[in-house]
């Protein structure tokens, strides 16, 4: 089945190069102004989706990104953020690029079109239908991800994507699919720009609302974050001055002594 691949469409604008540096900000911040509203369409199916992800994740399940290049850095990036954030697991939310670890840093030629090896790189996870899988790819047409997807439909376990081309072949395989139409990018084909932001923005709003509803979050703040520097400390200090009205040398002993902002605050209040 055809669709219009937008991603690659032609740009709304030419001749880039003889424009003055000041010129190119403002096409550039005008054209991301948009992608927030485009966002906003999908709202409904993300909240279809978010709802069974954390259903899989309170029956002990996990949550997967996979994706290659731009796409599959976006879905690591979320997902390695959120241990020193949410103090979950490292194994709660993975992220699985195409090309491996060294694609994060450097492109891994053709590493995206091998149709298999995306689902090989989910079994070593141990994948299983507890889990929810979600496909990202500016395109949708990413072989990596298209059969990595569709071998966790053939086991039954939950799937969803994130791209930006609605039709595509991952968004009519995946069962929760989610189509951000950002359309012709600035320099047009390069999905880093206004479809990269989107899938941020989207990838943001899938782990911070899990990480709420599953209990990671109090009132507004992260009582669950990782102590593990200076800016973290003085945050987590605050939280508990705030919180139980005592001074910042009382909660750094009770800092100090618990380890975390939830523990801090739960046994001050025995």
């Amino acid at each position: 089945m055809s669709f219009d691949k937008i991603t690659e469409s032609d740009s709304n604008y030419d001749k880039l190069e003889e424009k003055s540096i000041k010129e190119l900000l403002e096409i550039i911040n005008s054209e991301d102004q948009t992608v927030a509203f485009s966002v906003k369409k999908e709202i409904s199916k993300l909240n279809t989706l978010i709802k069974k992800v954390i259903s899989q994740i309170n029956n002990g399940g996990r949550l997967f990104y996979i994706g290659s290049g731009t796409s599959g850095r976006l879905g690591i990036v979320d997902a390695s953020e959120c241990p020193p954030t949410f103090g979950v697991s490292p194994d709660l939310v993975i992220g699985i690029i195409a090309g491996g670890d060294k694609a994060i840093r450097k492109s891994i030629e053709n590493a995206e079109d091998d149709l298999n090896q995306g689902w090989e790189d989910l079994l070593k996870h141990n994948i299983c239908s507890m889990d929810f899988v979600i496909g990202i790819a500016a395109s949708g047409t990413t072989p990596y991800v298209i059969g990595a997807i569709d071998s966790c439909n053939k086991k039954q376990i939950p799937t969803g994507c994130i791209t930006c081309n609605p039709g595509s072949p991952l968004s009519l395989i995946s069962k929760f699919p989610i189509e951000i139409v950002v359309g012709p990018e600035v320099i047009t084909g390069s999905s880093r720009m206004k479809a990269g932001t989107a899938q941020k923005l989207i990838l943001n709003m899938i782990s911070s609302a899990i990480m709420i509803k599953t209990g990671r979050v109090e009132g507004n703040k992260m009582i669950d974050m990782q102590l593990s520097n200076d800016k973290l400390i003085n945050r987590a200090t605050k939280m508990v001055m705030d919180s139980i009205k005592v001074n910042e040398n009382e909660a750094t002993e009770l800092l100090n002594k618990h380890k975390s902002v939830r523990s801090a605050i739960k046994n001050y209040m025995k």
